[in-house]
């Protein structure tokens, strides 16, 4: 014979509760405290910009090509276009200092290529996350 023991919801709500037990961080954001040091764009030709960006405190070059993006949706939104597309990001670390040099191009509509990015949805995100932009 089988013995099953039936747990109320109310007693796992205050086990869990009680337990102290933290789930780990999927991200590796505990301890994140990064210092989003500006972002300097630079209009290469009527549709291709640059974005320079420096912050301290990133967890790896993902971090300072994140920052990049928010700068270029937000500058994507700004010049009166809803899509931006990657072409290119160069991350470089020194003393602490995290320093990127991404560059863009915008558009009205949806350009071709793999790496697009929907400007209102990625402002938002970075709005959402805390990310400063242009």
């Amino acid at each position: 014979m089988r013995r099953v023991a039936l747990i109320s919801p109310m007693t796992l709500a205050f086990a869990g509760a009680v337990s102290g037990c933290e789930m780990p961080d999927p991200n590796g954001s505990a301890g994140f405290s990064p210092d989003y040091r500006g972002v300097e764009t630079r209009l290469l030709d009527n549709d291709l910009v640059s974005f320079q960006v420096s912050m301290s405190g990133a967890r790896n070059a993902e971090d300072v090509s994140r920052y990049a993006e928010c700068a270029a949706a937000q500058y994507t939104l700004i010049r009166g276009y809803g899509f931006a597309r990657h072409l290119r990001t160069n991350v470089e670390e020194a003393g602490g200092i995290w320093s990127g040099d991404a560059v863009y191009t915008i558009s009205p509509a949806l350009p071709q290529g793999l790496k697009t990015i929907d400007a209102e949805v990625v402002a938002a995100d970075c709005a959402e996350n805390g990310i400063p932009m242009v």
